[in-house]
């Protein structure tokens, strides 16, 4: 198959730069249509969009001569692209069901009842702790604030809420062990 781009020009001179308005306004409406009849309507102007960045993007030595074979060429090349990726993601997306699927299966109604208890004991142990830690434990693993925020909140220092925390994982860690 011949190139579409002509024989390297002299040293002296390099190759003129392509005039993409020009192409955009002559070819886009043929590549949207090329687009259009290979892949879903609503990418087409995107994948156009995707030949015109590759060609701004390329490192050309020589002009080129045939510009609509060189675009096809590309545009070609982008659905190729275009294909992997969505075989990639197609790929990860049926990995991820399954491991999903998997999961799902392992809960059975003994597991299901036996987190609840355990969700249940949790809370009660939570309950048990002294209002200051259970407020710094709440504020830090129920509503993701930063120990810092913590302090803010409580009018504490940094380390209080360190101090805090720890005795309310200690508690919880023992209740818990022992259940």
């Amino acid at each position: 198959m011949a190139s579409p781009r002509a024989p390297a020009p002299a040293a002296d001179s390099a190759p003129p730069r392509p005039d993409l308005g020009a192409w955009m306004t002559t070819h886009g409406p043929r590549l949207r249509r090329y687009f259009t009849r290979r892949a879903p309507r609503a990418d087409a102007e995107d994948l156009v969009q995707d030949v015109f960045l590759r060609v701004q993007a390329a490192q050309l030595d020589e002009p080129i001569v045939e510009v609509e074979r060189y675009l096809f060429t590309v545009a070609h090349n982008v659905l190729i692209s275009r294909a992997r990726r969505l075989g990639v993601r197609a790929a990860e997306l049926r990995r991820s069901f399954a491991e999903w699927s998997e999961a799902a299966e392992d809960l059975s109604p003994e597991r299901i009842v036996g987190a609840r208890q355990d969700y249940a004991r949790a809370m009660a142990v939570i309950e048990r702790l002294p209002p200051r830690t259970r407020m710094a434990f709440r504020l830090n693993r129920m509503e993701d604030l930063s120990y810092g925020a913590i302090a803010e909140r409580m009018g504490i220092s940094k380390d209080s809420v360190k101090e805090l925390l720890r005795r309310a994982n200690t508690h919880l860690d023992q209740a818990l062990k022992g259940a």
